[in-house]
């Protein structure tokens, strides 16, 4: 027997065997080194601040991190991306919704004939009503909204008379300039020339020259009716016009294309289709429409200008997620805003800010930027609170003269800071001498379309213009709420509907001191049964 052969079997026959037990015990002992990790001394060891390192397990709201010695495993990589999507989307959602917004503005009215053309103006002849999803339109005065493309028409000019209240806003929903007393012409009327951007071509004399950022701009005007609402719109047909600059030495003949009655959406979505509709934005307006911090947010979940959106399976279940996420976000923001505590970005949102009331205004502060008491901090709250709700951002909504203009009261919560019911009673009480100048009114809304509420009543707003209003013995005034109307309070009366909830606007126009003051005071909504 070869000896020597049969010791060197042995011998590599041992070796291998051993290596293959040791690839085996491999992952077991890495499995280990993650729970205890056996960490030896040497001679440039020092001691290292527990605070900057990574445990191999950590326990946190998004489930189970693991890590071998501050590597991420497979798993945890995938969990980690998954919630930076997700934080993402509703980072997104939240920014993204002045643009969504002002986009179904501008599209909504083209179901009914107004095609952004340059000649067509949406009018509403016989007053805004329930039938049209628009956020928290009111009843009392005349509306006139054209849409300037000027990507596709150049140079535009929009011609309005004295006495109108209007401005321009952006693609962005971003304020540009005002017309009326607020504006360049005092409340005398003119011309305004609108400029697309970067535009480097002539001026011509004799217009307001309006330099917006991005090709759509969304002009809103409106008319006020005190003198009869027939008169309001002959004179609105006669002397708003809009059209390109090129055509100014013969105007075309205007298309008022009227809203009133007829049902179209102005409300942009709260799934998956609203990143749809903020790429459509994105792509046909410049680049530097956004700031490049805003711009990298919407590039992350795979909207960029130029590039299409296109996320494959994962990405489009994750931002559905976060779309239902960011609008549960927003409806708390907005129904049950952060006014107290360490985390109080929204103090300033209530009209009385030293009691429990439920009423608020609709910008915090009354600053139209929502850019902080330094002008230089953005307030995301207080900005994605206004959007959510409104329309038309023009510093004229937060300026208040006495017996001027109009201010507004929103109450989203009942006393109890309860939704309200709307298969309940609940009554508002006006104290006596409702300072007003010119007229006050109550307007419900749809907690679900921030619209006009959908009832028998087609323009479901009450107040110091309804015919037969009803007053109490000491002079204040009572308001119910309900689906059907109290005995003898007929027309005080708003109808709710049973299985939905609702909110309210006070609006004053022409407010005078003890409204500004805070003197004198709604009472707040009270359930009555």
């Amino acid at each position: 027997m070869n000896y020597k052969l049969l010791i060197t079997g042995v011998v590599l026959s041992t070796f291998f065997s051993c290596q293959e037990t040791k690839k085996e015990d491999a992952p077991a002992k890495a499995e280990a080194s993650m729970e205890e990790p056996a960490v030896g001394t040497y001679t440039q060891t020092t001691d290292i601040p527990k605070g900057i390192l990574t445990p191999d397990v950590v326990d946190t709201s998004i489930g189970t991190l693991n890590f071998f010695d501050g590597t991420p495993t497979e798993e945890t990589v995938q969990l980690v991306y998954d919630n930076l999507d997700r934080s993402r989307g509703i980072d997104a959602f939240l920014k993204g919704i002045q643009g969504a917004s002002v986009r179904e503005l501008i599209e909504g009215p083209k179901t009914i004939g107004a095609d952004v053309k340059f000649n067509d103006i949406l009018i509403f002849e016989q007053l805004m009503d329930s039938k049209q999803t628009f956020l928290t339109g009111n009843t009392s005065t005349l509306y006139v909204i054209p849409t300037l493309d000027l990507k596709e028409n150049g140079p535009m000019v929009v011609e309005a008379p004295p006495g109108l209240l209007g401005g321009f806003n952006s693609a962005w929903f971003e304020y540009i300039s005002d017309i009326g007393v607020f504006g360049p012409d005092k409340g005398k009327g003119g011309k305004w020339l609108v400029l697309p951007p970067g535009y480097e071509g002539d001026i011509p004399s004799g217009y307001f020259v309006v330099h917006s950022p991005t090709y759509k701009v969304w002009n809103f005007m409106r008319v006020g009716i005190a003198d009869g609402l027939e008169k309001a719109v002959k004179m609105a047909k006669e002397t708003v016009k809009v059209y390109p600059l090129s055509m100014a030495d013969n105007p075309p003949a205007m298309n008022f294309v009227n809203g009133s009655n007829k049902a179209f959406n102005t409300i942009h979505h709260n799934d998956y289709s609203f990143y749809e509709e903020v790429n459509k934005t994105i792509q046909e307006e410049p680049l530097a429409m956004l700031d490049p911090e805003t711009r990298g947010l919407f590039a992350s979940i795979g909207i960029e200008k130029g590039k299409p959106f296109a996320p494959d399976a994962r990405m489009k279940k994750i931002l559905t997620d976060a779309v239902a996420i960011g609008n549960a976000t927003i409806r708390s923001i907005v129904w049950y805003p952060r006014t107290s505590g360490s985390v109080d970005n929204m103090k300033g949102i209530q009209i009385y800010p030293d009691t429990n009331s439920s009423w608020m205004m609709g910008f915090l502060d009354k600053n139209v930027f929502f850019n902080g008491k330094d002008k230089m901090t953005m307030n995301s709250d207080a900005r994605d609170f206004f959007y959510y709700c409104y329309t038309v951002v023009t510093p004229a909504m937060a300026v208040s003269f006495p017996g001027k203009g109009s201010d507004y009261g929103v109450a989203f919560v009942d006393a109890d800071k309860k939704a309200m019911d709307g298969a309940k009673t609940y009554k508002v009480t006006l104290p006596p001498n409702v300072p007003v100048n010119n007229f006050w009114a109550f307007t419900l809304y749809d907690t679900q379309t921030r619209s006009q509420l959908q009832t028998d009543q087609a323009r479901p707003s009450v107040g110091s213009q309804t015919e037969g209003f009803k007053l109490n013995a000491d002079g204040s005034m009572d308001v119910y709420f309900a689906p059907e109307a109290p005995k003898g309070f007929e027309n005080n009366w708003l109808q709710t509907i049973p299985g939905k909830s609702w909110f309210t606007v006070l609006r004053m126009y022409g407010p005078l001191e003890p409204w500004l003051d805070k003197t004198w005071r709604p009472s707040e909504i009270m359930l009555v049964k």
